[in-house]
């Protein structure tokens, strides 16, 4: 007796087929999924870009009377510490000595401590931080919204100043505010501010720039 195989392998080609057309298709799905990889790339070098550069900001800071430093002498732990800038605007280090720090940025300090201390130290590696800044801060006093201690930044000027205070308090007298600002003798000089001449574009020289230890008085 002879077997009919027509049919058997008529169902062979069929699941074939169909299976053959389901690899097709999941190759195709595949093929059209964007590349994750390329995604986390991008944000990757975004994040990288907005990294703000700590660098720049203390190679410009002017160190001041009563800020706090971290003196970092690499593998040297008995130099290494944190000191604060005397009123006169020195500092003191073993090895290194007696310094002048005030008027100095970071930088210019560890070179300094660098210099002093290649007399003991071969080839020294010195990182100074400012980790509290007292310094530079301006004083602001009188018929403001918020009187008291700011952090000066960048070139603030009287005008920017009295922004910071949220602005005058009722019957201000706002054409006799003065700027009182110390003198290294212990003196001060006092520097005259009309705020309704400034903000009409008269006599704007008297919009100065503030220097640590200004102290503004609204009357």
């Amino acid at each position: 007796m002879t077997l009919n195989t027509k049919p058997i392998r008529s169902l062979q080609m069929a699941v074939l087929l169909l299976f053959s057309a389901g690899v097709f298709a999941q190759s195709e799905g595949a093929s059209q999924t964007p590349p994750v990889a390329d995604k986390n790339v991008g944000e990757s070098r975004g994040t990288q870009a907005q990294t703000p550069d700590k660098g720049r900001s203390d190679d410009a800071y002017v160190i001041g009377a009563n800020d706090v430093l971290a003196i970092n002498v690499w593998k040297e732990p008995d130099i290494t510490r944190s000191v604060p800038v005397r009123s006169d605007g020195k500092i003191s280090l073993p090895l290194a000595g007696e310094l002048q720090a005030g008027g100095q940025t970071p930088r210019q300090l560890e070179q300094e401590i660098t210099k002093r201390l290649k007399s003991y130290i071969s080839d020294p590696e010195v990182t100074v931080i400012v980790t509290e800044s007292k310094s530079q801060k301006i004083n602001i006093l009188g018929m403001v919204a918020r009187p008291g201690t700011y952090l000066l930044s960048g070139s603030t000027t009287v005008l920017d100043a009295i922004a910071m205070t949220g602005g005058f308090k009722d019957f201000a007298k706002q054409k006799s505010i003065y700027i009182l600002r110390p003198n290294p003798d212990g003196t001060q000089k006092r520097f005259a501010f009309n705020y309704k001449e400034v903000i009409k574009g008269k006599s704007l020289e008297q919009n100065i720039r503030l220097l640590p230890g200004d102290t503004i008085v609204v009357p």
